[in-house]
């Protein structure tokens, strides 16, 4: 599956766990005794092992260490060693056990407020992933309308601007329901106000086609100026596309908005 849809929720999760190394004062090399670690110890020393080794490129450790503290119910190792699986990180690629702990982690559910929120989310996002595409020779099937949902369910419980763009993307393209170019607005405006640069492009390209041009082409040059590489090829040529076919005035325009518009990724 094309992991690009769900990096900025992975890089997300993970910024939230960084601090975890600062506290592990075991500089021990292997997963054993002498480490001060062992599979009986706590699910949370366990994850902080995990974590550590996988910062340190022991990636081995690493998913000994989560698959102990996944089987004591550990949310982030679940988390952590679905994302290994599903980007054939450390262990082989295998994107159905990938989302056979995904669905371990939506069925758990969470408590509001938990710190397993974001775990949660992403692995919503993930998820939809899975059913927008299936996985090839195995049971899990193509199915947009679940993937619609899981998408709506992270977008509005969670606010996350990676759910939020890709279900506006949907209701554009009448994936998994009805066509709706009044809520694809409104989901890829709330995603593009929090700095999803892909939501802003295509937000400008839906303006430009209803006929509000310089806007339209702002909003598509902002989003080129700031765009992930896995977003720029597109925006490229849906850009250069509307420059084409605009005039001369509408593109000076537009160009002179694009410097104005709010880009904030980290909001």
């Amino acid at each position: 599956m094309p992991r690009s849809e769900l990096m900025p929720m992975k890089v997300l999760v993970m910024g939230l766990c960084l601090s975890l190394s600062y506290g592990m004062a075991s500089t021990a090399l292997a997963f054993d005794p002498d480490a001060g670690i062992t599979k009986e110890s706590g699910p949370f020393d366990l994850f902080k092992f995990g974590f550590f080794s996988y910062k340190e490129g022991r990636k081995g450790d690493a998913v000994e260490a989560y698959r102990y503290a996944a089987e004591k119910g550990h949310t982030g190792s679940r988390w952590a060693l679905a994302n290994m699986y599903a980007d054939g990180d450390g262990v082989p690629e295998n994107d159905l056990e990938a989302f056979k702990i995904y669905s371990e982690i939506a069925r758990a559910g969470v408590e509001p407020g938990s710190e397993d929120t974001g775990y949660f989310a992403s692995a919503l996002i993930s998820l939809a992933s899975y059913y927008r595409r299936g996985i090839p020779d195995s049971p899990v099937r193509i199915d947009l309308a679940q993937a619609r949902q899981l998408y709506f369910q992270a977008a509005s419980t969670f606010g996350i601007p990676e759910a939020q763009f890709q279900l506006g993307r949907m209701m554009l393209r009448g994936e998994g329901g009805n066509v709706s170019v009044h809520q694809a607005k409104k989901w890829l405006n709330r995603a593009r106000n929090k700095g999803h640069a892909g939501a802003m492009g295509l937000f400008g390209n839906i303006l430009f086609q209803e006929g509000d041009t310089a806007r339209g082409l702002a909003f598509m040059t902002a989003a080129l100026d700031h765009c992930p590489p896995k977003d720029c090829g597109w925006l490229q040529a849906t850009q250069e596309e509307a420059f084409s076919v605009a005039t001369e005035e509408d593109r000076r325009k537009g160009v002179a908005l694009a410097q104005s518009i709010r880009f904030n990724p980290n909001e």
